[in-house]
């Protein structure tokens, strides 16, 4: 009888919920005791459970206070510590926080984190919303240019071809414009087959069909190790590009009240016989110019990071300061994390070039269309670098204007007609 006693007793003091606040010891001194998670003491819980397998945020901090302490086996102060210091689901919990301490020969910032908690939600974020929502955008962008097409048709040279050209853009800024077009392309194939390329091959291929699947997997990973490859030195082209068309045509790109006008007629792409007046650039050739500049330069920095791994650390820096200008309370968000691991920022890295990538991209198809089916005599600007008169007459008449002002100054220079 007394041994079961004793178990029941036991029992009743495990039962027993822990007190909160502060209990005092035999000797007068007082310790604070930590309020314990519910039914658990400290420990998961079933709601944290059923929050995971419904895909909600799940509070941490119960685990990432449980890392032990290293000392706790020689530390007086801490005589309930593990004996010998952190047990093994202490360490890996330590690991998983980015709390261990971890020493190593590799020279590099990321060689000392062993396990990064949020790379399974970048994952998932790349496997899913990003992948599904990049595609239909893009699906998107395409089946609008194609409704435009078969409602507006294509823009044609209302008063014909005068078989008179004019010079509309020199050698230099077709270079230019070309090295920018060229290496986008590239980049942009090679970059949507390494997000969508392992899993268009998976579902063309048989699973039922070992060989076959296999077979898809290995052309899978040749054809990635290839793209990257290629990515990875176009980009370089891309950046001289994007700095050869600023300097060149910058200056021309400048807003003007002109463009008011033109933004306010649609620039005659939706009704006929409208040409809203436009100097060597419209408001709608602008937009596009600064477009590119912009999310070119971000797209840039962006894959310099990756370039280079954890040598370009940028989101921390630029969370500190939106955060002191309060932005994202402006939107309804706490405070933007200001500490970030190695892994973290190119994990941050990846995504925001993923994303600017396929804005740029949905952006460039709507340039793409208009520059070839979309409008007549469009292509010529920058195939041959001549454009027929009658075409500069109706989309650009200022900049005809300017041109022959400045022909007519030449001794013994004949305008074009």
């Amino acid at each position: 009888m007394n041994r079961i006693g004793t178990y029941l007793l036991a029992l009743c003091l495990l039962a027993m919920p822990l007190q909160v606040g502060a209990q005092t010891l035999g000797d007068g001194d007082e310790i604070e005791v930590i309020e314990p998670r519910a039914e658990t003491g400290g420990a998961q819980t079933l709601e944290d459970i059923l929050r995971r397998q419904r895909g909600e945020d799940v509070d941490l901090d119960f685990r990432r206070r449980a890392i032990g302490s290293p000392d706790a086996g020689s530390d007086e102060t801490a005589p309930l510590g593990t004996l010998g210091g952190a047990s093994d689901p202490e360490l890996w919990r330590a690991m998983r926080f980015g709390e261990a301490e971890i020493s190593s020969q590799v020279r590099s910032p990321g060689a000392t984190l062993l396990v990064q908690d949020s790379g399974m939600e970048w994952l998932l974020f790349r496997e899913g919303p990003l992948r599904i929502y990049g595609g239909y955008f893009l699906l998107g962008v395409l089946g609008l240019l194609a409704l435009f097409f078969l409602i507006r048709g294509r823009i044609r040279i209302e008063a014909g071809r005068s078989g008179i050209t004019i010079e509309r853009f020199k050698f230099i800024e077709r270079f230019g414009h070309w090295l920018i077009a060229g290496s986008f392309i590239v980049l942009g194939l090679t970059g949507l087959l390494s997000l969508f390329g392992r899993r268009t091959l998976q579902l063309l291929a048989d699973p039922d069909n070992p060989g076959r699947y296999e077979s898809a997997r290995e052309i899978y990973a040749a054809s990635a190790l290839w793209s990257k490859w290629i990515h990875d030195n176009v980009a370089w082209a891309f950046m001289l590009g994007i700095i050869l068309v600023f300097v060149m045509w910058v200056a021309h790109n400048l807003p003007n009240r002109h463009d008011l006008v033109w933004l306010a007629k649609g620039g005659g792409l939706f009704s006929k016989h409208s040409h809203p007046p436009a100097k060597k650039f419209n408001a709608g050739q602008k937009i596009i110019f600064w477009a590119v500049i912009i999310l070119g330069v971000s797209i840039s920095v962006s894959g310099l990071s990756l370039l280079f791994p954890f040598q370009l650390p940028m989101f921390a820096s630029t969370f500190h300061h939106l955060n002191n200008f309060s932005l994202p309370e402006l939107f309804g968000y706490g405070a933007l994390p200001e500490t970030l691991t190695p892994h973290a920022e190119m994990q941050l890295a990846q995504t925001w070039h993923a994303i600017i990538a396929f804005v740029f991209i949905g952006i460039i198809f709507a340039h793409i269309y208009l520059g070839t089916i979309g409008m007549e005599g469009a292509y010529d600007a920058m195939g041959t670098g001549e454009v027929d008169l009658n075409w500069a007459k109706e989309h650009h008449n200022l900049w005809v204007e300017e041109v022959r002002a400045k022909e007519a100054s030449q001794p013994g220079a004949t305008p074009a007609e």
